[in-house]
């Protein structure tokens, strides 16, 4: 059964209650020269904080009717399983003995998928970008270093991980593109100015100063942050791959009051933060507690639902959602258009933000991808659930195969106990020494002892298994050869054909999904981090010049504005037109890779295709798709030579006529 939402109290901080006599002075978002009231117990704070609620437990009473099947999936991704009664004692009793468990293989299939989905999208740079107009080709280049710089030092890949996982798991990922701006103290050393010395006759130079700056902006740029699909909280009225139809999109965020308070002081559209020290509970009502199974192994899950996890972080739940609005309905302005609106809920009770969202894409910051998706469900089926029929047989053919071997192996016996002294025939321990009765003194051992035939009905459980296991490869497309283990079995050998036929085929698969998540989501994310660089970006960046487009920049700027091997780019130098492109979802290694070796071959001894064809560029492709990460550092400096291949009698001819010179 889905959880049941808890009800919301409507009215708690009107005036009158907590928040009647507390002031904490705080100044509140302007539209159309006027400030909002926005003050808790307000009555537009009221009608927002409504608003903002009945949206919140529209969506979780539909997400909440998956809950139940995700239970079931973070259960066998971390191989655990509800034991009885009867397994209970006999672990207390023997701590060697096993008990059941989850056998597994789905995991295996999680792993397999997901280092498929690394190799495919975190390649660098993970995001590639294409100027539009002639005047946007340096800037696109320029742009796409910088979003390489943004995804290295914010670790972009792992949050890309994590949405893969998601996507497999419960049937779909989000994640949050933001824009992190890092403040501390930045030290530099600044030489003083020179004086004459009379002594000397000449200016000696002045002493270095040490220059600490405080709030600095040590770096800033794009991050994503991930969304739990358990706290996702979308419009459930538009299917679930296409999150910009709908007319909200929103999630709960775990945070704690003294961060909450400490964004406040850096972000000037927070506000009321301070409000939530008077509340006795933050946590939401729209779920309750941690609604995952995911910590249910280390008895931490049991505990958060029963409020009895540390209080000392002082948690506080966060309801981020972004609504396309008219203001004039929601008393915030006259304007009659829809607009984009950004809301953050406090514990329920507390606006903490509630301005427009000023967004130059004017988009929804989420990324979706749904690699298993029908294109109409809200919660489609996830790979791993498909498979999860399959796993709970091959649970129940390994764990029955155990308990038959366990009850083997315990020495089943019947004995009579006037012969045998009972307390020696239970000791477990090896060696033991079995007394007779007094009655059976003399009279032998024979028949005092019988141990009971025990048939080994299970054996064939274990053959049973690894046909579960080749079926649930062919579902879901992670055969041997995809986990890089090659056929086991058969009279004949494996030949290269079969192999690569084989892989190939698996590979096709993978690349499907593939090329279903880089449409969905991360065109959008590329997309976002573009514009939100153009929109936020106040610092200068330096790139190095080298890679890909190292001589275009050479040509462009020229060595004079080239320091070190460093180009300083500007804000300005950003805004261009600009096309996101994305990884058709193949891998190194993956795209007929030895064809084009065998091509290459060819078109290198044959001269009439040599001229028609880019040898150099040909070699490039190759390289790059057997997996190197940047042919042109190999490159030769100096300029390149461009090769025109002539039949011998042309070469001869020309050499006599004195228009070619040989080399040497």
């Amino acid at each position: 059964m889905p959880p049941v939402l808890q009800g919301h109290t409507q009215g708690k901080n009107l005036p009158g209650g907590e928040f009647k006599d507390v002031d904490h002075e705080y100044t509140y978002t302007e539209i159309e020269g006027k400030e909002l009231d926005l003050r808790p117990g307000s009555k537009l704070h009221t009608k927002i904080k409504n608003e903002v609620i009945q949206r919140a437990q529209a969506s979780a009473r539909i997400m909440a009717n998956r809950h139940p099947a995700w239970n079931q999936i973070d259960k066998t991704l971390t191989t655990f399983i509800n034991i009885d009664e009867q397994e209970r004692n006999v672990k207390d009793s023997d701590p060697r003995k096993p008990v059941s468990i989850v056998f597994p293989y789905s995991y295996a299939v999680l792993e397999t998928l997901l280092s498929y989905f690394v190799s495919a999208f975190l390649q660098d740079p993970i995001f590639r970008y294409e100027g539009v107009g002639p005047d946007d080709v340096i800037g696109a280049i320029l742009l796409q270093e910088i979003v390489s710089l943004h995804t290295i030092r914010h670790k972009v890949g792992l949050a890309f991980h994590t949405q893969a996982r998601d996507s497999f798991s419960y049937g779909f990922g989000v994640v949050t593109p933001t824009w992190r701006v890092h403040r501390g103290k930045r030290t530099s050393v600044k030489r003083g100015k020179g004086k004459f010395s009379g002594l000397f006759g000449r200016i000696m130079p002045g002493r270095d100063r040490v220059i600490v700056e405080d709030d600095a902006i040590l770096f800033e740029g794009n991050a994503l942050d991930n969304i739990d699909p358990y706290l996702y909280l979308p419009d459930t009225n538009v299917p679930i791959h296409e999150p910009q139809k709908g007319e909200y999109v929103g999630w709960i965020d775990k945070k704690n009051y003294v961060g909450l308070l400490t964004e406040e002081q850096s972000d000037d559209d927070m506000f009321n933060v301070r409000f939530l020290k008077q509340l006795k509970g933050r946590r939401t009502s729209i779920i309750h507690g941690d609604m995952s199974c995911r910590n249910k192994k280390s008895g931490q899950q049991d505990l958060a639902r029963d409020g009895m996890t540390d209080s000392k972080t002082q948690p506080v739940d966060v309801i981020r959602m972004f609504i396309k609005i008219i203001p004039k309905d929601w008393e915030l302005s006259s304007r009659e258009t829809p607009e984009l609106w950004l809301f953050s809920l406090g514990a329920d009770e507390v606006i903490i933000q509630a301005r427009p969202a000023d967004l130059d894409h004017d988009m929804f910051p989420v990324g979706v991808i749904a690699p298993d998706y029908d294109g109409y469900s809200t919660s489609p089926l996830s790979r791993i659930e498909i498979l999860n029929g399959l796993q709970g047989v091959l649970d129940f053919l390994f764990n029955s195969h155990i308990a038959n071997v366990r009850k083997a192996i315990n020495d089943m016996l019947i004995y009579d106990p006037y012969l045998v002294n009972t307390n020696d025939l239970a000791n477990p321990e090896p060696g033991k020494l079995i007394r007779m009765r007094r009655p059976a003194w003399g009279r032998g051992v024979k028949d005092a002892v019988q141990q009971l035939q025990v048939n080994d009905i299970t054996r064939a459980n274990i053959a049973d298994s690894a046909w579960i296991t080749n079926a649930m490869d062919k579902i879901s497309a992670t055969d041997d050869a995809a986990k890089g283990a090659l056929r086991q079995g058969g009279p004949e050998r494996l030949t290269s054909a079969e192999f690569q036929g084989t892989a190939q085929g698996g590979l096709t698969r993978l690349e499907r999904i593939a090329k279903v998540a880089g449409m969905q989501g991360i065109q959008d994310i590329g997309f976002f981090f573009g514009i939100h660089t153009q929109q936020f970006m106040t610092q200068d960046h330096f790139i190095k010049v080298a890679g890909d487009w190292q001589e275009v920049l050479m040509a462009e700027y020229g060595k004079g504005k080239v320091d070190r091997g460093r180009i300083a780019v500007h804000p300005q130098d950003l805004l261009i037109n600009y096309n996101i492109i994305v990884r058709d979802g193949s891998v190194p290694g993956g795209n007929y890779s030895q064809i084009w070796v065998k091509m290459f071959d060819i078109l290198g001894k044959n001269p009439q295709l040599s001229q028609h064809f880019d040898i150099v560029r040909i070699f490039k492709h190759i390289a790059r798709n057997l997996g190197a990460k940047n042919v042109n550092e190999f490159v030769k400096k100096g300029g390149n030579i461009q090769a025109d291949i002539q039949p011998d009698e042309v070469v001869r001819a020309e050499v006599q006529a004195g228009n070619l010179t040989p080399l040497g």
